[in-house]
């Protein structure tokens, strides 16, 4: 590590780290930015679930969840879940679907997904 680069990091405030690490484990996973997303477009991202919520509604439950790659967050919605095992605030996923815009958010909707190890599941 250079000089330059520990100074940074040392200067750096925490959640400026906690991107750049999600940056970097999303680049090494192979998906797409979520700053890159093209809206109506189909696309494959990575990155730490920081949110799940149940919205029940009249006509449909839905679950909804955050996803953040370091360089920006997209929103997943399961339509007609109350829960979805593994899919919890913390967790690393990879995802794949239809990127589209829903009041000014960038969603997806009913996302393929995969649950990535987590730093201790990973054995030497």
């Amino acid at each position: 590590m250079s000089l330059r680069t520990a100074l940074k990091r040392v200067l750096a405030n925490q959640d400026e780290v906690a991107a750049t690490e999600e940056r970097i484990h999303s680049a090494k996973q192979g998906t797409t930015a979520i700053s890159d997303l093209v809206e109506r477009r189909h696309a494959e991202v990575s990155g730490l679930i920081r949110s799940v919520v149940l919205r029940p509604t009249d006509r449909v439950q839905a679950v909804e969840a955050e996803l953040f790659d370091g360089s920006g967050s997209v929103d997943l919605v399961w339509l007609g879940r109350r829960r979805i095992a593994g899919i919890e605030p913390g967790r690393r996923v990879r995802v794949a679907g239809l990127v589209t815009s829903d009041r000014g958010r960038t969603v997806i909707f009913n996302p393929r997904y995969e649950l990535l190890p987590q730093p201790t599941d990973v054995q030497p």
